[in-house]
């Protein structure tokens, strides 16, 4: 028998309890994964349609007519490098802001950390990230790019990438489930994120001056640490993956913090 106690003091986060949860964990991303591609036509394709699509309309009219700069190289792979990373970005935090109130059947019934839900879309994810990054790989080929040693760090750009999805995944569920109209605010915090990321042009076009204050937004930092170790656009930019990795982690706690304090009314007001 599983007796439930409210725990006293503050707790961040209880590994030992998701470990042993670990089963529900990697059913819930394959259920999600399987709902995603079941009954479709195109299947994985659509992890591809979507960042190459959106490459070619950036190419089009930022690359061709708005005439942006690529550093130096083509704008459709330097576009497409972006599009992969926030592909993935925008769909985790758009899905596990809406999780939680799309499984208020299953939070009623039976007991389990919470956490789990929001943070299967952003295991989820991974798949349609890899699927689009072989077409990047394939790209790099075609255009005769090579990546540097700096390739090596795309682990912990990863990672980088995950913690902040998650964090933002987190408030967001988390008011989501109080404030049913901040569904309706997600799709424009995505695309005003995205405008203020360097995804259609590259960061040097930003003023020396404000790049720190720039570098900000986690995923700048991200963004061009893919582009340098990928395509070699410009020197690996540490100082800019510190401020990402920094920032990263605390949206990832402040997500986890505020989660943990309100997921005790879930079930009240789902």
């Amino acid at each position: 028998m599983i007796r439930i106690r409210k725990k006293s003091g503050f707790q961040l986060l209880n590994l030992r309890e998701l470990l042993h949860y670990r089963d529900l964990l990697a059913f819930l991303v394959i259920r999600d994964i399987k709902v995603k591609y079941k009954q479709t036509v195109l299947g994985g394709l659509w992890a591809i349609i979507q960042p190459f699509f959106m490459m070619v309309v950036f190419t089009l009219f930022f690359g061709k007519l708005a005439q942006i700069p690529s550093d130096g190289i083509p704008y459709p792979i330097f576009n497409y490098t972006a599009m992969v990373a926030w592909t993935y970005f925008a769909t985790a935090i758009n899905t596990s802001g809406n999780s939680i109130v799309g499984s208020g059947s299953l939070i009623s019934k039976v007991y389990f950390p919470r956490i789990i839900i929001p943070l299967t879309p952003v295991l989820a994810g991974l798949l349609d990230f890899a699927i689009a990054f072989l077409v990047l790989i394939a790209m790099m080929l075609y255009f005769g790019i090579h990546p540097s040693l700096m390739a090596l760090t795309l682990p912990l750009l990863i990672l980088l990438m995950m913690l902040t999805a998650a964090g933002v995944g987190l408030v967001l569920a988390a008011l989501n489930a109080k404030y049913r109209d901040v569904r309706y605010t997600i799709p424009f915090l995505v695309q005003f994120w995205m405008f203020a990321t360097p995804i259609v042009y590259p960061a040097s076009m930003v003023p020396e001056r404000f790049r720190l204050i720039y570098a900000l937004n986690p995923m700048t930092g991200i963004i061009e640490g893919f582009r340098s170790a990928l395509l070699g656009t410009i020197a690996f930019p540490w100082t800019m993956l510190a401020m990402s990795t920094v920032i990263a982690v605390v949206v990832f706690l402040c997500g986890v913090i505020y989660f943990k304090q309100v997921e005790r009314y879930f079930a009240d007001i789902i």
